[in-house]
């Protein structure tokens, strides 16, 4: 039973390299969650190769990769800069050049009683509610921790026009020799802002952007394990589905483990056949889906493969198959 990523290596690379090569040292690659299906250990390989000596992860939890079974802990860091918040204890124990985020009074003082005079990045409030100071802190509001940058993160709804006008209303409050950190614009839009501010040093986070941006160059695909003839009016599935014509249960070896559900509206089936989505029995479980296909239409023999319409940030490959 196997999910598998298929990638265009070649073209695939040829994007991330040409992002790379237009932001230079102003590209801050995001490699958090499930590394956006690639992996976070590999995404972080792939930053290496290009020479990026920085990288975010989402949470502290995604600092340094779990070690394979039967192996000590690892301690190399994946990345060394934290996006989100972290009340978690023991900060003291991550590499000391992590940049931990900071967003109200309490997050720097819960990380300044583990590590006085941290070095931080500071997320000010932007229009989406999320995390983020309302209005410039102060030094006692951080409570002697050292600032490295400044961020501002505005939604992803609304254009760039609007985008940029929320990054420069936070401009005025900070000082012009501290980094500021943004997200959520297009590359025009970010050249646009360093070339109306150029006396200050923007970074741009990305992730889906760099990594996610061609999703032609990527195809998730899962084996069919086996398929069985069945008649209308026969049960089948966890629920004893009817099934409502003669035609074939075909067994899919992906499921909620890999993060594959059906998809909204409607509970769609995440799953295709010869151009057509096939029908789910139930919902998919945990390693296995099944679907029915009516006697006349395409069906897939056991062995076979079926496509997979999932977010790549969902989705748990059980291989990844680079293809030049």
């Amino acid at each position: 039973m196997s999910l598998v990523l298929h990638v265009d290596e070649s073209r695939w690379r040829s994007h991330v390299e040409s992002v790379v090569e237009r932001l230079g040292g102003s590209l801050i690659p995001v490699i958090k969650g499930n590394g956006y299906g690639f992996g976070r250990s590999r995404l972080m390989e792939e930053c290496a190769r290009l020479g990026l000596n920085d990288a975010a992860v989402g949470t502290v939890h995604e600092l340094v990769p779990p070690p394979p079974l039967g192996a000590p802990t690892l301690h190399r860091p994946l990345a060394s800069i934290v996006l989100s918040p972290s009340l978690d204890p023991y900060l003291d124990s991550l590499p000391p050049d992590t940049k931990l985020t900071v967003a109200s009074t309490l997050h720097a003082a819960h990380l300044a009683e583990q590590v006085p005079g941290a070095p931080v990045i500071v997320k000010l409030a932007t229009s989406m509610q999320r995390y983020g100071f309302d209005t410039m802190p102060s030094d006692d509001d951080l409570c002697g921790l050292k600032v490295t940058a400044f961020a501002i993160h505005p939604p992803l709804s609304g254009s760039d026009h609007e985008h940029l006008a929320e990054i420069e209303r936070h401009l005025a409050a900070i000082p012009n020799d501290v980094e500021v950190h943004v997200s959520h614009l297009g590359l025009d839009a970010f050249d646009d802002l360093r070339q109306r501010h150029p006396q200050r040093t923007f970074r741009v986070r990305l992730g889906t952007g760099l990594w996610l941006a061609d999703k032609s160059t990527v195809r998730l695909r899962a084996d069919v394990t086996d398929v069985h003839a069945v008649q209308a009016g026969e049960r089948a599935g966890y629920r004893l589905a009817p099934v409502p014509e003669d035609g074939s249960i075909v067994l899919i070896g992906a499921g909620t483990a890999h993060g594959v559900f059906a998809n909204q509206p409607g509970s769609l089936s995440p799953f295709h056949f010869a151009r057509t989505r096939l029908t789910l029995i139930e919902s998919p479980h945990m390693h296995t889906s099944m679907a029915f296909i009516p006697t006349g239409q395409p069906c897939p023999r056991a062995g076979e493969f079926v496509d997979v319409q999932r977010p790549m940030i969902h989705s748990v490959a059980d291989r990844t198959e680079w293809e030049s």
